[in-house]
């Protein structure tokens, strides 16, 4: 495997809803784990495989916070030593398998793969809109698309699809010569543009019952490797003098938390943060049908660009100035892998 993705920070794994005293097994990284629930309520994930014939501990037991393998019963704690192989009272210390750490924010279970000493939760991102009053947060869905992260981190660095891909939710032609601008930071990019008076895209002219044009925004921040918060929303024409006070108009932030699953998979959990309609419930699920319609969009053209490029490894693309962003949320993940390689290379 050649995925690139740094191993010293924090993945989404799954949402925490996911997790329970069942076991379970995901994929990351070209990982394959068993997460279950403790007794008390902790997250826990362990290598897939027991060390004696490399069955899959996820089609064995839990025994209280230990999990029973299901080919010859050698038992591992929720650490991963085991503690007990059946006939056998001496248990070798290499009897053992890997176990992550895992942190639990913002719905969904995070996985540190990297060295455990340095998994300090704070580290986490946090949305400061996520919980705060005036907020809501609902929960949307995790969709695999067969595809490399990093080619759907292109594309959440990237507003200029927006008006060609998304035109019946997200997006409408009046943004289409808008330029981007951007900034860079050490972990992170920052895309956006203003649309001034134009046409409400079809989704807040669904749920904003605008009159007239209104000024729309879209600011796509990506922090590496795994994260893409899109803060877009709409206002009356004229209203925002400025842009630091887009709250006044109707605002959502869509995140975007990215498992790279192995080199040609990834799963999108997405969720949104909004500042209307706060305690609608069917808000909440008619806006969740617009996204799943918008990103599916994307998955499929994601997926289709990586037929042809499997069919066509000797094609040459080119770029263009919309590519400045994603090209530099490459760099930046290209430095995170180098940095480690150079830290393990010196120790």
């Amino acid at each position: 495997m050649n995925l690139l993705a740094p191993r010293n920070t924090w993945y989404p794994l799954t949402w925490s809803r996911n997790v329970t005293r069942t076991l379970s097994r995901h994929r990351i990284l070209g990982m394959d784990l068993v997460v279950y629930r403790s007794e008390a309520g902790r997250a826990i994930a362990l290598d897939d495989a027991c060390p004696h014939r490399l069955a899959p501990l996820s089609m064995g037991k839990l025994r209280g916070d230990a999990i029973e393998c299901g080919y010859h019963g050698m038992t591992f704690g929720p650490e991963g030593r085991c503690v007990r192989i059946p006939g056998q009272p001496v248990i070798p210390p290499n009897a053992r398998v890997p176990s992550y750490p895992l942190h639990e924010k913002m719905g969904l279970v995070w996985i540190w793969p990297g060295e455990a000493a340095l998994a300090d939760p704070s580290l986490i991102y946090d949305l400061p809109q996520h919980g705060e009053p005036g907020w809501h947060a609902a929960e949307g869905d995790a969709l695999r698309i067969e595809t490399n992260y990093l080619n759907l981190a292109d594309n959440l660095c990237d507003p200029a699809h927006v008006s060609f891909v998304h035109l019946s939710t997200l997006g409408n032609s009046a943004s289409e010569e808008i330029p981007v601008e951007h900034s860079f930071g050490e972990r992170g990019v920052l895309v956006w543009r203003w649309i001034k008076s134009a046409p409400p895209i079809p989704l807040f002219a669904k749920y904003g019952n605008f009159q007239g044009h209104v000024d729309r925004w879209h600011y796509y921040d990506y922090i590496a490797p795994c994260i893409a918060v899109i803060d877009f929303g709409s206002a009356d024409a004229g209203i925002i003098a400025d842009p630091a006070d887009r709250g006044a108009g109707l605002r959502i932030f869509a995140c975007h938390f990215i498992t790279p699953v192995d080199d040609n998979i990834c799963i999108d959990h997405w969720l949104h943060v909004r500042n209307f309609a706060l305690d609608d419930a069917d808000v909440d699920q008619r806006l969740h049908a617009d996204f799943r319609i918008a990103f599916n969009e994307d998955k499929e053209i994601l997926e289709r660009i990586e037929q042809v490029a499997r069919a066509r490894p000797n094609a040459k693309t080119i770029r263009l100035a919309i590519d400045a962003a994603p090209q530099r949320m490459r760099r930046i993940v290209e430095r995170m892998v180098a940095s480690e390689a150079e830290a393990r290379a010196s120790a």
